[in-house]
């Protein structure tokens, strides 16, 4: 598990009033092929989302773990080719599923907590794709009190279309003026952070039309 920042600025009414109280948290997974209900989950992150003293968004706590394949679990050659996992190296620390997604709740259910808000909404770049695999080892492994809203998501593929131009994770980053490892790329966690970047930046960006509307309503 890496991380990097903590909860610090916590202010419950404006987070759980920016997203209609959920609370946005970025995933990204490295799987075993693009079917959820068959092919394995490998790797998981989660990135958690701060609001500063001013109102603007950074990046928060990262979460990663490595994932054992469910049993009969299909995995691609050319998937393990992207994403360079080898499942079965003796000095991988794999969980079992059920347990990965029990650590990687806690952290995220107390963010919701004290942020005041509803539940956790996932971010991620082609967002259905994570969604989907997470729903689908939630359901093999019938584990309870889901933090996260079951079909709703904030992609930053369609952000980084409509704000950037651009809709491949890389190149938005790199419009967006941020750092982007061609190496260190299809890793759940540098993928998930580059997300959260990109999802705080477009998010700031915006925050003057938010204002405004807010404003407006009182």
């Amino acid at each position: 598990m890496t991380e990097k920042g903590t909860a610090r600025n916590v202010r419950p009414p404006e987070m759980a009033g920016r997203f209609r109280g959920f609370l946005p948290v970025v995933i990204d997974v490295e799987t075993g092929g693009f079917n959820a209900a068959t092919d394995a989950l490998l790797e998981i992150a989660a990135v958690l989302v701060e609001m500063n003293e001013d109102g603007t968004l950074e990046r928060g706590e990262t979460i990663r773990y490595h994932v054992a394949a469910f049993p009969g679990a299909r995995i691609e050659a050319a998937a393990l080719e992207v994403n360079k996992i080898v499942p079965d190296h003796p000095l991988r620390p794999a969980l079992p599923e059920k347990e990965a997604l029990r650590r990687l709740f806690r952290p995220i259910r107390k963010a919701v907590r004290d942020y005041g808000c509803s539940r956790a909404i996932l971010v991620g770049h082609n967002a259905f794709f994570d969604l989907n695999f997470l729903n689908a080892a939630l359901e093999r492994c019938q584990l309870k009190r889901n933090p996260f809203h079951p079909f709703s998501s904030f992609d930053t593929a369609t952000l980084g279309g409509v704000a950037l131009g651009q809709t491949v994770l890389a190149r938005a980053a790199m419009a967006a003026g941020l750092e982007w490892d061609t190496e260190s790329a299809h890793s759940a966690a540098y993928d998930a952070e580059r997300t959260a970047d990109l999802f705080c930046l477009i998010v700031n960006r915006f925050r003057g039309q938010y204002e405004e509307y807010v404003g407006g309503k009182k």
